[in-house]
């Protein structure tokens, strides 16, 4: 089993930045990427970024050239450094590991998610 954990949420002013930390720990076999979630009240959960070590990163366009999606080079620690903040960001955010194991084959395991808040 694979636990995955975020930090870093917080209340923020508008054109503020943030910056979210995903740890994994637990049963790591292999970790092909990471990638963060948010789900703001009434809405869908929605990709914010996601990227496949040494492969591809993908943005929201929302957030393209605001958010910044870093994974650290063992992989089981990850960022979202986020700039330039607006009141619609506000939202919980989720951190996903792309994981595979020979047991559980190749999944994304859920972090209890981070409130971010951005209001003046």
């Amino acid at each position: 089993q694979v636990q995955v954990v975020e930090s870093g949420g917080g209340l923020v002013q508008p054109g503020g930045s943030l910056t979210l930390s995903c740890v994994a720990s637990g049963r790591i076999v292999s970790i092909y990427g990471m990638g963060w979630y948010r789900q703001a009240p009434g809405k869908e959960r929605e990709l914010v970024a996601r990227t496949m070590y040494g492969v591809s990163t993908t943005y929201a366009d929302s957030v393209r050239g605001r958010f910044t999606i870093s994974l650290e080079s063992a992989k089981t620690t990850g960022y979202l450094q986020m700039n330039s903040l607006k009141v619609e960001d506000t939202a919980v955010y989720y951190c996903i590991v792309d994981h595979w194991s020979s047991a559980a084959g190749r999944r994304d395991y859920w972090g209890q998610g981070t409130q971010v808040t951005v209001s003046s």
